[in-house]
């Protein structure tokens, strides 16, 4: 750690001007001969991913009932749990190990161990919803490509690249399930799992032979050989230094309070519309349709022109508005048309997190920018972790449950007449994110570490110049590292 230290300091000392290396490394990136590395690269890695994941949204469905007879909600949260647990334990190894060995090599691993369980959904059910849970430790993909993605952009382009990226996840999941419904009522599901396991297949191969390595030799943090110390792989590292600096400590506690109800919803809420809502396979395909091209507008076109006119903290604000509404309407709705009218307020609350990741890459240095996406990704994935146990035992609390309800139109009273609240979790996740609101109102819109502290370091304080990085101090030997430069993180 000592070393990896020194080696900030000499980063950003002795340069011109009063601006440090790194921000030089930063604007100068296209001239640095590799040009090839591209927010295209990016794009296309997440679209094959979560294609290949969309075809099996009504296989998997059908297997997940048929594999979890009783208890549905319980176990599928239970799965999703364990592997959202697992990616927050391995997200701050990942990151620090892509700052410093690169970027290419980690998404290899990462595309490839998240797409392996897809073959074994036909093979194996029970082994297909075990891989799923234990490929969490490299569930990290997003981490990786908003990396990847700050290494080939300026700082001013870097928000519009994240809403897209964001916005191509939604692209993929636009069409695939729709798909995978036609070729399931069509040919079964045999195929639809075929053609999932091709694409995620080629997905590899494009990751593997096609896309270039985007963090230059200067800019890694230590040779391939160097070692990786425990501080720097332990998970738990991160949630405790983020009490050191109260704006990443406001910044963590957003993301935790917003994507806690948002990981729960996205484990179960296709299972919700089928089982209890009473959606058919083609509603739950043209349901995601819709939601899929609002989101890519509203990531696309709305998010950049928010980001320019309100501001980055004001985005986030908003996009947690639009969230709280659309969870409180999926809580006391109980028919289809007010799932429909929830499900375009759902697409405005996806500028949230690409707004965030801006917010926080806007404050972090050019060379650090895979450990910050990896601080909250870890989040993220403790999320994914609590998220959809926390749906699944409230399911359950309130005995909304698939064994209690009949798959026959009479179902959906059965059940309604044993819950007051059609859909308990989500009105607990509308709580959340009021939390969520008042904490991110005291978000600073530009944090300025070295005008409120002392710092001792002239990096410091040329980071605070130009603005391009978080600027946090250094004291003496025996304390902290800045927050989102140190490679624990």
């Amino acid at each position: 750690p000592r070393l990896v230290r020194s080696s900030f300091s000499s980063r950003s000392e002795g340069a011109p001007n009063g601006r440090n290396r790194s921000s030089d490394l930063c604007l100068c990136r296209p001239q640095l001969g590799r040009t090839r590395a591209s927010v295209t690269h990016a794009v296309v890695v997440i679209f094959l991913e979560f294609f290949a994941w969309g075809l099996l949204t009504t296989p998997m469905l059908s297997v997940l009932h048929e594999t979890f007879p009783k208890h549905t909600f319980l176990l599928n949260g239970l799965v999703h749990g364990v592997k959202g647990f697992l990616s927050f334990l391995s997200a701050p190894l990942i990151g620090a190990l892509s700052d410093a060995w690169g970027r290419k090599s980690f998404l290899l691993v990462t595309v490839f161990f998240t797409c392996a369980p897809i073959p074994f959904l036909k093979i194996s059910p029970r082994l297909y919803f075990a891989l799923i849970a234990v490929s969490g430790i490299f569930a990290v993909t997003f981490s990786i490509i908003f990396a990847y993605v700050a290494d080939v952009t300026e700082e001013r382009e870097r928000s519009t690249a994240y809403g897209l990226v964001s916005a191509t996840f939604a692209a993929s999941l636009v069409t695939s399930p729709a798909i995978g419904a036609y070729l399931s009522a069509r040919y079964g599901d045999s195929l639809v799992v075929l053609v999932a396991t091709v694409i995620a297949v080629a997905d590899i191969a494009f990751v593997f032979f096609l896309v270039p390595e985007s963090l230059p030799d200067k800019m890694r943090l230590s040779s391939p050989g160097s070692p990786i110390s425990w501080e720097q792989a332990d998970p738990f590292a991160s949630l405790r230094r983020v009490w050191k600096d109260p704006t990443v400590l406001l910044i963590c506690v957003t993301v935790f309070l917003s994507y806690l109800p948002e990981a729960g919803q996205y484990s179960s809420f296709f299972l919700y519309l089928k089982q209890v809502i009473h959606f058919s396979s083609e509603a739950i395909a043209a349901f995601i349709a819709m939601v899929g091209i609002l989101s890519i507008i509203a990531q696309t076109l709305f998010l950049s022109v928010l980001m320019r006119t309100i501001g980055k903290k004001n985005t986030v604000l908003l996009g947690l508005g639009f969230q709280l509404l659309q969870l409180s309407w999926y809580a006391f709705g109980s028919e289809p048309w007010m799932m429909w009218a929830a499900g375009t307020v759902a697409a405005m609350s996806s500028i949230t997190f690409p707004a965030v990741s801006a917010l926080v890459s806007h404050n972090a240095s050019a060379d650090q920018q895979g450990v910050v996406q990896g601080m909250i990704t870890g989040i993220r994935g403790l999320c994914n972790g609590l998220g959809p146990a926390l749906y699944g035992f409230i399911f359950f609390l309130f005995n909304v449950e698939l064994d209690a309800v009949q798959l026959e139109p009479g179902g959906g009273e059965q059940n309604s007449q044993r819950s007051v609240i059609p859909g308990p979790p989500f009105l607990f996740g509308a709580c959340a994110v009021i939390l969520a609101l008042i904490v991110a109102v005291f978000i600073p819109e530009n944090h300025r570490l070295a005008d409120a502290k002392n710092p001792t370091a002239n990096g410091s304080a040329a980071h605070a110049q130009t603005g391009g990085a978080l600027a946090t101090p250094t004291s003496d030997a025996e304390d902290i590292e800045p927050l989102l430069q140190d490679s624990s993180m």
